[in-house]
């Protein structure tokens, strides 16, 4: 499975990667992994017109073990990890310079700054480099965020080295000055303050009687984002509003069919129920009120039978929420006689509509709600490209969508959404904000034992300054809400 891909390295034969993977670690298990090197031109397109160079296996193991690997076949390639602390929040930060040495002959400095964490064995991990500000001696580069495991591993006195470059075309930069800093250090930053450091080249400084500085390197601002955890949302106030939206094409079959996944068995539930009960008796547990929105799509509904893909299942428009699960289950089993299944498969309305809730409720003050759609859906849907666009768009607001396969149909247009295999895009290319979306064939769990149905995995990571009683930020709530198969209630709290 594709996990990630660093940056591109320009014009370099002994690249270092500032990116950093985070792979979880079971003990239990051989966890084999594949590192690939490519060589991609200037114009590519993706890494099908790239050179392949070369790529290592090993294990998450034989790295854990030995914290640095390295393997060589026609080069060399070093991994470094090291286990992440239990601190999850993120720092935003923001540097400028002024007066940086000119290192080149017909025009200024292209300067670029890098920052490395200083490990407990002296070596040193890259932990970000700035863009290149192009013919500038004061450049102001643009803000950036990391997480605290990764800029000092939770430690705030750890050493910081910081070193500013003047970029060339040919990889050879040429080296402008440095400084030494810890994180405890950069947070006077904090509040609107600048703290400054004096940028050395230690050359020059035994060189040149008269020499003071390479230029002046500012902090103009450290911003601690606090990652709170689910149940702090959950027990600070954040309430869950769960929407329910059910494939009504006739791919599913005539309900008054035994083979239909409509069916509607005198005695027994169909797969839509099985499902809607699994995830749903789970869910409701965290939404307050107990009702539920229940939409249908891609059925003709009455009175004039139009083809519809945003409709209320209790035909109730104004007020389209249901009783508890239970309440949708009548809503549905009452709803499926008096429409006719249709299509096409048709899912983009429905994420809008409860993507245009979530953004009400993120411009509000108290910004206090979070949004779970299910969407069950049998087969492919066929307006991919307005579903990513309405994805792409939700991943800024306080929703995630969990959508559950029904059937034995083709689902592999469903885990592209799903975004576990590579970052989803917009038909423009414009990338998710956070990967929202959680696909789950329900033929893989619908066998196991009422202790191990599928259960909503809480990974909510929101973001803001908040405190755990409540859920509020200027900006709303971000994070995710992910279905997977995990084993009883205790593993969810």
């Amino acid at each position: 499975r594709f996990v990630d891909r660093t940056e591109v390295i320009r014009s370099s034969i002994s690249p270092v990667f500032s990116k950093v993977f985070t792979v979880d670690y079971y003990f239990e298990e051989v966890q084999r992994l594949r590192f690939e090197l490519h060589d991609i031109s200037s114009n590519h397109n993706g890494l099908k017109e790239a050179d392949f160079l070369g790529a290592m296996e090993c294990t998450l193991g034989q790295v854990s073990a030995e914290c640095t690997l390295n393997g060589s076949a026609v080069g060399k390639m070093k991994v470094t990890a090291e286990e992440l602390s239990g601190n999850d929040d993120y720092v935003e930060l923001a540097f400028s310079a002024k007066k940086l040495d000119d290192k080149d002959f017909f025009s200024k400095s292209d300067p670029f700054l890098e920052i490395f964490r200083v490990n407990d064995d002296g070596t040193a991990s890259l932990v970000h480099r700035t863009e290149t500000i192009m013919n500038n001696l004061s450049p102001v580069w643009k803000s950036f965020k990391v997480s605290l495991n990764t800029l000092c591993s939770g430690d705030h006195e750890r050493e910081l080295k910081c070193t500013v470059w003047d970029w060339d075309s040919n990889g050879k930069h040429d080296f402008i000055g440095e400084f030494q800093t810890t994180f405890k250090e950069m947070k006077a930053a904090m509040d609107g303050k600048q703290i400054q450091w004096e940028c050395i080249n230690p050359k020059y400084q035994v060189k040149k009687k008269n020499y003071r500085n390479s230029g002046m390197v500012i902090l103009t601002m450290c911003k601690i984002i606090k990652m709170h955890s689910f149940l702090d949302y959950i027990m600070g106030g954040c309430q869950i509003q769960f929407t329910v939206a059910i494939d009504f094409t006739a791919s599913n079959g005539d309900p008054r069919n035994s083979c239909s996944l409509h069916y509607i068995h005198p005695y027994q539930p169909n797969e839509y129920l099985k499902a809607l009960i699994a995830v749903g008796e789970i869910c409701q547990d965290y939404d307050s009120d107990k009702m539920f929105p229940a939409f249908g799509f891609g059925a003709q509904i009455p009175p004039d039978f139009k083809v519809s893909h945003d409709f209320a299942v209790n035909f109730d428009e104004d007020n389209p929420e249901c009783a508890g699960i239970q309440g949708v289950v009548e809503a549905y089993q009452n709803c499926l006689p008096k429409i006719q299944l249709y299509g096409p498969t048709n899912i983009a309305p429905i994420i809008q509509k409860v993507a245009d809730s979530a953004s009400e409720e993120m411009h509000t003050k108290e910004a206090m709600e979070y949004f779970i759609l299910l969407i069950l859906t049998d087969g492919v849907i066929t307006d991919m490209a307005d579903t990513r666009e309405a994805i792409v768009h939700a991943s800024h607001l306080p929703m995630s969508v969990i959508i559950v396969g029904i059937g034995n149909a083709d689902f592999s247009d469903m885990q592209m959404l799903d975004g576990d295999d590579g970052i989803l895009r917009s038909p423009k290319g414009e990338p998710v904000l956070r990967d929202i979306v959680q696909f789950v064939p329900f033929h893989n769990f619908k066998h196991v034992s009422k202790n191990r149905s599928i259960l909503v995995h809480p990974k909510i990571n929101f973001s803001g300054n908040q405190t755990t009683r409540g859920c509020r930020t200027s900006k709303g709530i971000q994070g995710s809400f992910h279905l997977s198969p995990i084993s009883g209630l205790s593993e969810l709290l």
